[in-house]
């Protein structure tokens, strides 16, 4: 009889190419499949929350799969952490009903995007922030994100390659603030929304970089909006500042 296992994962995704399954490629995928196959003595397809491209990383990533074996969730749990590579980590595993499913069942996902503005090089944060090399306003950053704030068709912030059936999204919260001490170079953005297009979060990071370095004005994230224009939008942030932080169901 087959159970269905719900299991939290982190990982740092600078070493991998993503989580999908890619031939040849080290993936989250690919790695976790393999590690559950050693650990309980069958091959088992795993299931995402949702996918995260080269470079990002999860601080709680929801994976859901089936398995035969009958080791209890907390020795599974530890036997995972035995045999998974030090970039990654299951940081819980229990037992679930039979229809639960990890994306199919998702309905909100937060994410956090990483900034570092000053001149100075931070060789330590380079993995895991955007090195900016100009100051963000950041009240001003915050008054102009409030207008992507609801639903909304997002399509401006949607990169090429993933088509959808829909470009509408809702977005419940996007916040920014800086780390303190004020005089800290760390900012911190968090969105949590029931979807999200293609590179949606670095794209409106991308946009909003411009705003807080005044670069234009603080209505010109609502024209991106309204524009439906990708083209409109601002440059995609670069992947090692995102942090898929938290998963609901």
């Amino acid at each position: 009889m087959l159970r269905n296992i719900k299991l939290t994962l982190a990982y740092d995704g600078t070493d991998f190419a993503g989580w999908q399954f890619q031939t040849g490629q080290r993936t989250v995928q690919n790695t976790l499949e393999q590690t559950i196959a050693k650990v309980t003595g069958q091959f088992s397809r795993v299931a995402a929350s949702g996918r995260t491209d080269a470079g990002v990383h999860a601080l709680a990533q929801i994976v859901s799969f089936e398995t035969a074996n009958v080791l209890p969730a907390e020795v599974l749990w530890r036997a995972l952490n035995a045999e998974l590579p030090h970039d990654m980590a299951a940081l819980a595993v229990e037992d679930v009903p039979g229809n639960f499913h990890a994306q199919r069942d998702a309905m909100r996902k937060r994410y956090r995007y990483i900034m570092y503005d000053t001149r100075v090089r931070d060789v330590f944060r380079r993995r895991y922030a955007w090195q900016l090399y100009n100051r963000l306003d950041v009240p001003v950053v915050q008054h102009a994100a409030a207008a992507l704030v609801g639903r909304h068709n997002f399509i401006s912030f949607q990169s090429s390659g993933s088509e959808r059936e829909t470009t509408e999204r809702t977005i419940y919260d996007l916040s920014l603030r800086r780390w303190d001490p004020p005089q800290n170079h760390v900012v911190q953005l968090e969105i949590e929304a029931n979807g999200y297009l293609y590179n949606m979060v670095r794209n409106i990071v991308g946009t909003l970089v411009e705003i807080g370095q005044g670069r234009q004005s603080e209505t010109w994230v609502a024209e991106v909006l309204a524009a439906c224009d990708r083209r409109r939008a601002g440059t995609t942030a670069p992947p090692q500042g995102l942090f898929l932080v938290s998963v609901g169901y």
